[in-house]
């Protein structure tokens, strides 16, 4: 399956392809009211500890050693992820931070993550739903001859 994350910054104003919109970032925006920024939510628990971002901001880690502690801490809960994961399969999700650049920020390696989250998801769960009930007609269990218990008959072919 296929999914849209965008990133943007919570200062640009918000556009009708949006989606859920939800601030990533774990300080609330300089001079900005919540009512003014139409969030779906502002979810902190994905976002960076305070250590480690305030380490990247203050060039003590480079991008390579940042992107692995980062992961680090979403791998040590994992659930984390799970409302994100929520809101892109219902549609576009747009991740918001305050930073300048949000390309250079937590957000890609957070997409990342939830794109590979949803994706291992996805294999996991077999998202192979056929699309129409004649598909289902290959998958229903035939009763075994000797399988007297069963009185479930296949259904109809359109």
């Amino acid at each position: 399956m296929s999914y849209t994350i965008a990133l943007k910054r919570i200062y640009q104003a918000a556009e009708e392809g949006d989606g859920a919109r939800v601030l990533v970032d774990r300080l609330w925006p300089r001079g900005k009211r919540r009512e003014s920024l139409q969030l779906t939510d502002w979810y902190r628990d994905a976002s960076p500890s305070n250590a480690l971002r305030r380490g990247w901001h203050q060039g003590e880690l480079n991008d390579t050693v940042f992107s692995y502690r980062y992961r680090w801490e979403v791998e040590d809960d994992p659930d984390v992820l799970l409302p994100l994961m929520r809101w892109a399969r219902e549609g576009t999700l747009t991740l918001l931070t305050a930073s300048r650049e949000p390309q250079r920020s937590h957000l890609p390696y957070l997409r990342d993550m939830l794109l590979k989250a949803l994706e291992d998801e996805d294999r996991e769960t077999g998202d192979h739903t056929p699309a129409s009930s004649p598909c289902y007609a290959d998958q229903i269990k035939q009763p075994d001859a000797d399988d007297a218990s069963s009185t479930e008959s296949p259904p109809p072919h359109h």
